[in-house]
């Protein structure tokens, strides 16, 4: 298992991170690990839009599933058959977010490789980001950024009524939790690590921010659409 961590994932990273190091980057590393992560990003797109819009999605209908729940709380069946038709009618699977971290999680894991152990044999490295941050070193103010854009983020996805109200279903408390919970964790867990860790932590998440922006409005717009179209009689 290790072998085929190493020769289709750890090596093949490293060695593109050194190619752009030293051709694409101007010998600045931090530059070659924002492109690098935005790179991987952009190969698995299609994964983090379905996941993200997924979740959206679900917290849009948070209200519809939590009357389903209060409307069949004594047949637990027909709950289920409600709850598996709403998220056919919204084209929507909870359970991406696991298949979404199932995928994630080797990435992340070779990533963290990558810039605590493998940025050591890059030949003449320069550690500094625009010759100012050490990325060998950690760095309090990138993992900061970092965890402002990863709360932006889970803000975004989060629907505006879970943000006022007190009346929350067990899904949206949790994801309000999340919301301040997982920007202190990563503050806590990144700040001991090289920043370079952070950079892409933070480039990560900015990318994140994007995508959460244009998946909302696409949300929005097509919702619209849908009760513009029931008003008028079309499904």
């Amino acid at each position: 298992m290790s072998s085929l961590f190493n020769n289709y994932l750890y090596n093949p990273l490293l060695s593109f991170l050194i190619y752009l190091y030293h051709h694409y980057s101007f010998n600045d590393i931090g530059i070659a690990v924002i492109v690098l992560t935005i790179l991987v990003r952009v190969v698995l797109f299609p994964i983090f839009y379905k996941g993200a819009k997924d979740q959206a999605i679900m917290a849009k209908i948070a209200p519809k599933l939590k009357e389903i729940q209060i409307k069949h709380k004594d047949d637990k069946e027909k709950q289920v058959k409600e709850t598996m038709a709403l998220y056919k009618e919204h084209n929507v699977n909870p359970f991406s977010q696991i298949f979404l971290l199932i995928i994630q999680l080797p990435i992340l894991i070779a990533v963290f490789r990558i810039f605590s152990i493998g940025i050591k044999t890059i030949s003449n490295l320069n550690p500094y980001f625009l010759g100012v941050v050490n990325l060998t070193e950690k760095n309090l103010i990138i993992v900061v950024l970092a965890a402002i854009f990863q709360f932006y983020q889970s803000k975004l996805m989060l629907p505006k009524s879970a943000m006022k109200s007190k009346d929350l279903s067990p899904a949206e408390r949790v994801s309000k939790q999340m919301m301040y919970i997982g920007p202190i964790m990563t503050i806590v867990i990144f700040y001991s690590l090289p920043s370079a860790i952070g950079l892409y932590w933070l480039t990560f998440s900015a990318f994140s921010v994007i995508q959460q922006i244009v998946i909302n409005k696409r949300i929005n717009i097509n919702q619209e659409l849908k009760e513009e179209g029931k008003k008028l009689g079309i499904e």
